[in-house]
Protein backbone atom coordinates (compact mmCIF):
# COMPACT_ATOMS: atom_id res chain seq x y z
CA UNK A 1 0.00 0.00 0.00
CA UNK A 2 1.28 2.91 -0.95
CA UNK A 3 1.13 6.26 1.23
CA UNK A 4 1.98 10.21 1.02
CA UNK A 5 2.40 12.77 3.28
CA UNK A 6 1.14 16.35 2.94
CA UNK A 7 1.31 19.39 5.27
CA UNK A 8 -1.91 21.26 3.33
CA UNK A 9 -4.29 22.36 6.03
CA UNK A 10 -7.00 22.16 2.99
CA UNK A 11 -6.59 18.74 2.35
CA UNK A 12 -7.33 17.77 6.52
CA UNK A 13 -10.65 15.84 6.95
CA UNK A 14 -11.67 17.75 10.14
CA UNK A 15 -14.82 15.60 11.02
CA UNK A 16 -12.25 12.25 10.12
CA UNK A 17 -10.27 13.75 12.85
CA UNK A 18 -12.33 14.55 15.40
CA UNK A 19 -14.53 11.28 15.33
CA UNK A 20 -11.07 9.21 16.02
CA UNK A 21 -10.33 11.77 18.59
CA UNK A 22 -13.88 11.45 20.21
CA UNK A 23 -13.90 7.92 19.90
CA UNK A 24 -10.34 6.19 19.88
CA UNK A 25 -8.18 8.63 21.70
CA UNK A 26 -7.28 8.84 25.70
CA UNK A 27 -5.87 12.42 24.96
CA UNK A 28 -8.91 13.82 23.16
CA UNK A 29 -12.60 12.51 24.21
CA UNK A 30 -13.47 15.78 26.22
CA UNK A 31 -13.67 17.98 22.76
CA UNK A 32 -16.23 19.05 20.85
CA UNK A 33 -16.26 18.90 17.61
CA UNK A 34 -16.02 22.45 17.24
CA UNK A 35 -13.04 22.48 19.52
CA UNK A 36 -11.29 20.06 16.99
CA UNK A 37 -12.13 22.30 14.38
CA UNK A 38 -10.71 25.22 15.99
CA UNK A 39 -7.56 23.40 16.54
CA UNK A 40 -6.93 22.16 13.35
CA UNK A 41 -7.86 25.92 11.79
CA UNK A 42 -5.16 27.38 13.95
CA UNK A 43 -2.56 25.08 13.90
CA UNK A 44 0.94 26.36 13.13
CA UNK A 45 1.26 23.43 10.89
CA UNK A 46 -0.64 19.76 10.12
CA UNK A 47 0.49 17.13 8.43
CA UNK A 48 -2.02 14.63 7.56
CA UNK A 49 -1.64 10.88 6.12
CA UNK A 50 -3.30 9.77 2.94
CA UNK A 51 -3.70 5.99 1.39
CA UNK A 52 -3.19 6.49 -2.71
CA UNK A 53 -4.75 6.42 -4.40
CA UNK A 54 -8.08 7.02 -3.67
CA UNK A 55 -6.33 9.92 -1.02
CA UNK A 56 -8.19 8.48 2.32
CA UNK A 57 -6.87 10.31 5.37
CA UNK A 58 -5.42 7.39 7.42
CA UNK A 59 -3.30 9.26 10.18
CA UNK A 60 -2.42 13.01 11.37
CA UNK A 61 -0.22 15.23 13.59
CA UNK A 62 -0.68 19.09 14.49
CA UNK A 63 1.39 21.38 16.02
CA UNK A 64 1.29 24.61 17.93
CA UNK A 65 4.30 27.46 17.62
CA UNK A 66 5.35 30.12 18.26
CA UNK A 67 7.21 29.87 14.79
CA UNK A 68 10.70 31.42 15.91
CA UNK A 69 12.14 28.57 18.73
CA UNK A 70 9.35 26.38 20.08
CA UNK A 71 6.69 24.11 20.06
CA UNK A 72 3.96 21.84 21.05
CA UNK A 73 3.08 18.26 19.14
CA UNK A 74 -0.55 17.60 19.71
CA UNK A 75 -2.64 14.64 18.31
CA UNK A 76 -0.70 12.55 16.32
CA UNK A 77 -2.49 8.93 15.00
CA UNK A 78 -2.93 6.68 12.99
CA UNK A 79 -6.24 4.18 12.36
CA UNK A 80 -5.27 0.76 13.59
CA UNK A 81 -5.93 -1.01 10.61
CA UNK A 82 -2.77 1.29 8.98
CA UNK A 83 -0.48 0.61 11.89
CA UNK A 84 2.87 -1.63 12.30
CA UNK A 85 4.02 0.30 8.75
CA UNK A 86 6.32 3.10 9.90
CA UNK A 87 3.14 5.71 9.48
CA UNK A 88 3.36 6.81 12.96
CA UNK A 89 7.64 7.48 12.75
CA UNK A 90 6.66 8.82 9.18
CA UNK A 91 4.44 11.66 10.89
CA UNK A 92 6.52 12.73 13.54
CA UNK A 93 9.65 12.40 11.02
CA UNK A 94 7.95 14.99 8.78
CA UNK A 95 6.23 17.59 11.17
CA UNK A 96 9.52 17.52 13.43
CA UNK A 97 12.52 16.83 11.07
CA UNK A 98 11.43 17.90 8.03
CA UNK A 99 9.71 20.90 8.82
CA UNK A 100 10.26 24.49 8.82
CA UNK A 101 10.69 23.91 13.07
CA UNK A 102 13.27 21.17 12.94
CA UNK A 103 15.58 23.50 14.72
CA UNK A 104 12.89 24.42 17.93
CA UNK A 105 12.69 22.71 20.85
CA UNK A 106 9.47 20.42 21.02
CA UNK A 107 7.19 19.66 23.65
CA UNK A 108 4.21 16.79 23.71
CA UNK A 109 2.71 14.73 26.18
CA UNK A 110 1.80 10.84 25.90
CA UNK A 111 1.29 8.32 28.62
CA UNK A 112 1.75 5.69 25.73
CA UNK A 113 4.32 6.79 23.14
CA UNK A 114 7.44 7.18 24.52
CA UNK A 115 9.86 4.71 22.34
CA UNK A 116 8.13 6.63 19.49
CA UNK A 117 9.15 9.83 20.40
CA UNK A 118 12.46 9.25 21.97
CA UNK A 119 13.59 8.36 18.37
CA UNK A 120 12.96 11.37 17.72
CA UNK A 121 15.03 12.93 20.25
CA UNK A 122 12.12 14.10 23.22
CA UNK A 123 13.46 13.04 26.73
CA UNK A 124 12.34 13.89 30.31
CA UNK A 125 12.28 17.31 30.99
CA UNK A 126 15.32 19.28 32.82
CA UNK A 127 14.36 21.09 35.72
CA UNK A 128 13.86 24.40 33.73
CA UNK A 129 10.39 23.32 32.62
CA UNK A 130 7.53 23.97 34.91
CA UNK A 131 3.74 22.94 33.57
CA UNK A 132 0.52 24.06 35.34
CA UNK A 133 -1.97 21.71 34.71
CA UNK A 134 -5.40 21.85 33.09
CA UNK A 135 -8.55 23.23 35.45
CA UNK A 136 -11.91 21.87 35.65
CA UNK A 137 -13.43 25.31 35.25
CA UNK A 138 -13.69 26.41 31.84
CA UNK A 139 -15.15 29.87 31.20
CA UNK A 140 -18.31 29.73 28.43
CA UNK A 141 -17.52 30.00 25.05
CA UNK A 142 -16.84 33.81 23.90
CA UNK A 143 -16.34 34.95 27.01
CA UNK A 144 -13.24 36.73 27.64
CA UNK A 145 -13.08 36.90 31.41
Amino acid sequence: MAYVFDDDLRRVDVEFVWQFLSEHAYWGRWRTRQDVGQQVAGAWRVVGCYEEPAGAMVGFARATSDGVGLAYLADVFVLPEHRGQGLGERLVDVMVDQGPGCGFRWLLHTADAHGLYRKFGFTTPDHTLLERPTCDVRPPAGDAG
